[in-house]
């Protein structure tokens, strides 16, 4: 099976590397490689492409602005960040949203196959230094929230309250009733030690509680 490719990278020499590298493998097919993502909701529509590479940093539209105007409308295609920049802020912009892998230029040549071949089934690449970010970020999270001793579902409800959600919506996505998701929001502020949702948002982003 021949699985087509999308490659946004505004670098004329890596882009043209990164073609020529994925053109010796049979299975490949680069249906596009675009400098800029100006045009990305229209292209992905037209390629449906398989795969999408997409560089972070690029004139008008970046990459990650590419990324969630493609998953508006398309949640299928396997997009892989290709990037210079392995700071967190960065990384978890990228994967909320909506990236599926990580991967740093600089492993491109050793990995960028790998790394196609590993998201087409099932798997979630990234460079070894962002693997351990994302892991080191996600028990120091879990370590706070043990500190304020909130619970699973209390750091659910405290996750979706930071995305701006409704205790109505809140109670949708979790499939509970409202009286629970009142529940559940008073012993976050308790626990918290705070007396309003803009209060509790503001300390969970303060402290990476979310």
């Amino acid at each position: 099976m021949i699985h087509a490719i999308l490659l946004y990278e505004d670098n004329k020499l890596l882009r043209e590397s990164v073609c020529s590298l994925l053109g010796m493998a049979d299975e490949y097919e680069i249906k596009g490689a675009f400098a800029d993502c100006s045009l990305v909701e229209k292209q992905v529509a037209l390629h449906n492409p398989d795969v999408i590479l997409m560089d972070i940093d690029m004139p008008g539209v970046n990459g990650i602005e590419a990324v969630k105007k493609i998953r508006a409308f398309n949640q299928s295609a396997q997009i892989i960040m290709l990037t210079v920049f392995d700071d967190s802020e960065h990384v978890f912009n990228a994967l909320r949203a909506g990236a599926n892998g990580y991967l740093l230029k600089k492993d491109i040549s050793d990995k960028l196959i790998d790394s196609i071949d590993e998201i087409l089934t099932g798997g979630a690449p990234m460079s070894p230094v962002i693997a351990r970010m994302v892991i080191n970020s996600m028990q120091q999270q879990q370590k706070v929230r043990d500190n304020y001793k909130l619970t699973r579902r209390e750091g659910d409800v405290l996750h979706l309250l930071s995305k701006g959600n409704s205790v109505k919506m809140i109670a949708n996505a979790l499939g509970v009733s409202i009286d629970t998701v009142r529940t559940h929001t008073k012993n976050i502020y308790d626990k918290l030690h705070v007396n309003s949702q803009t209060e509790a948002v503001s300390k969970a982003l303060n402290e990476k509680l979310v």
